[in-house]
């Protein structure tokens, strides 16, 4: 199981990705798009071009997990926007952002100190 903490970075993607795309494609699209090592322990998230399916990459340390919500109903309608094709998230954000909601118009305590 994977779970996501505080301490993780989250990346996402601000423009739709191809969602034939594999652990391997993915992987690929991180180190020559985005410039990112993709085995660095960084959370990826990735979206289709209708918006109704989101996919997340993460390496462990033994492996890669790639896992992926698609809704039975409905649209993601909020996605963070971003330079360079990225935006970077908090934790809790990502998950408002699994729910359907906006990360942007949460009311939560300020993060103390990054970590």
């Amino acid at each position: 199981m994977i779970q996501i903490t505080p301490q993780m970075r989250i990346l996402v993607a601000v423009e739709p990705e191809d969602f034939r795309k594999g652990i391997d494609g993915l992987a690929q699209l991180c180190r020559n798009k985005f410039e990112e090592d993709p085995f660095c322990g960084t959370v990826f998230v990735f979206r289709n071009r209708r918006k109704t399916s989101i996919k997340a990459l993460v390496y462990d340390g033994q492996g890669f997990w790639l896992c992926q919500k698609r809704l039975s109903k409905g649209k993601f309608k909020h996605w963070p926007g971003g330079y360079e094709g990225l935006s970077e998230l908090e934790a809790h954000e990502l998950l408002i952002l699994l729910r359907g909601g906006n990360p942007n118009e949460v009311n939560t305590a300020p993060v103390w100190r990054k970590l």
